[in-house]
């Protein structure tokens, strides 16, 4: 199961439809912050003290079209989702969307349905059993979901949005989580 699914996951990685590997199309403000591959938790709470986790929307609920391809499931499947915003600043500074597969809230992911205001990044870097496999990014608009949710939470009319996107894998199951920058992400 564990190898399977990373391989199928690896093929799977960077070769979506417009998810790209490298933010060479990005705006060079964003380039740094898509291709960070450490914490983004650690990294926003070391530019300000005041970062806090908001919860906006969590439960069950079918993939949008690209998860469930990258998570490798059917897209009828319901997987659980979290949605957070990170603020900092008084400034919403990136819309947080988790995905796990029912098969993975067995085992160490168990937590993460209670996490609340926590944020999630602080558990995926304590714990060297958890693996980052890849790591994408794309400009999102108002075709795809994940921008509309973003919207729907933020307010924002921003016309575009960059996201990244990373699979995390413990013991072998997998958590997509996908972090949607906002347009006040460099904002002091």
């Amino acid at each position: 199961m564990v190898t399977a699914f990373r391989n199928d996951t690896r093929r799977h990685i960077g070769h979506q439809l417009e998810w790209l590997a490298h933010p060479f199309r990005a705006p060079r403000a964003l380039r740094s912050w898509l291709s960070d591959r450490g914490s983004l938790t650690r990294r926003l709470k070391a530019r300000h003290a005041d970062f806090r986790v908001s919860p906006v929307a969590r439960g069950f609920a079918p993939p949008f079209p690209d998860e469930a391809q990258t998570l490798c499931l059917h897209p009828k499947t319901h997987v659980y989702v979290r949605d957070v915003l990170l603020i900092c600043g008084g400034h919403m500074r990136v819309f947080a969307h988790s995905v796990l597969p029912r098969t993975s809230l067995r085992g160490g992911w168990c937590g993460i349905t209670r996490l609340g205001t926590k944020p999630l990044g602080e558990a995926l870097f304590s714990d060297p059993r958890i693996r980052r496999l890849g790591l994408t990014m794309r400009r999102l608009d108002a075709r795809h979901p994940l921008y509309r949710a973003a919207r729907r939470h933020t307010g924002l009319t921003a016309h575009y949005l960059w996201a990244r996107r990373s699979v995390f894998c413990f013991n072998g199951h997998p958590l997509l989580v996908t972090e949607v920058f906002l347009p006040e992400i460099n904002a002091p």
